[in-house]
């Protein structure tokens, strides 16, 4: 059986399940409907006020996205340990260093093409009711934030999946993430300062900024993300490899 077989039956797999496929829509359609509200409403307000940061400011909802994108990658993996699935599963596709590949293979790409519309709609989207204070793709930073903030939500999707592999439950690895990233993450970083930019959302969120904070760069803060995101999935392959289906 070789690969390319492999990730087709893991996205029709995806596909089939209704849970899994719509917390993948929701990433789009709930970043760009929050987008569209905040700068229908304040978005000018906002914009305008003093040391603002434009480029930024036009991504606040991928902090909402980011929660739909981890929903789908925890989903996808957990869906095989319920019931006798992953058994189903490695007796079609034996070796279980491919089987996992492909599926994270698949979600991953599922999560990078969804991630790069939703993180291009949200900027064009949101700058069309900002009128003078409005930004464009030829504003310094901004396709590189466009390209970023996809990248970001699809590491944040992979990172989800590797833990979710790893633990065994999606309840307990958005249980873990979604009051880290909105809570702990926030209240680190007003206590360890420099240190906080090396958790996973701060570093990964530094290529939406327009100019660099901190030592970490754009790019660098995402690689930084990126590495979280291998050891997740290196711990996740490690316990898919050795534990008993």
């Amino acid at each position: 059986m070789n690969t390319m077989t492999v990730v087709h039956s893991e996205w029709l797999k995806i596909r089939s399940l209704r849970g899994v496929f719509s917390s993948l829509w929701s990433m789009v359609l709930v970043t760009v409907a929050i987008t569209l509200l905040v700068s229908a409403t304040i978005g000018r307000q906002e914009a305008g006020a003093p040391g603002a940061d434009l480029l930024f400011g036009a991504f606040y909802a991928l902090n909402f996205g980011q929660i739909a994108a981890m929903a789908f990658g925890a989903t996808a993996l957990s869906s095989e340990f319920l019931g006798e699935a992953l058994r189903t599963s490695l007796t079609a596709v034996p070796r279980r260093g491919l089987f996992y590949c492909a599926k994270m293979t698949t979600v991953g790409a599922l999560a990078l093409v969804a991630g790069m519309i939703t993180s291009l709609l949200v900027f064009v989207g949101g700058q069309l009711f900002l009128g003078d204070v409005a930004i464009g793709l030829t504003h310094p930073g901004a396709l590189r934030a466009v390209l970023g903030g996809g990248l970001y939500l699809c590491l944040i999707a992979l990172f989800a999946a590797g833990l979710t592999a790893m633990l065994r439950s999606a309840v307990v690895v958005l249980s873990i993430l979604i009051p880290f990233l909105l809570v702990v993450s926030f209240v680190v970083g007003d206590v360890a300062g420099g240190v906080a930019q090396y958790l996973p959302d701060r570093a990964g969120q530094l290529i939406l900024h327009q100019h660099q904070e901190g030592s970490l760069g754009p790019w660098t803060g995402l690689g930084v993300l990126f590495l979280w995101t291998a050891a997740a999935q290196l711990a996740g392959w490690w316990m898919v490899r050795t534990r008993d289906a």
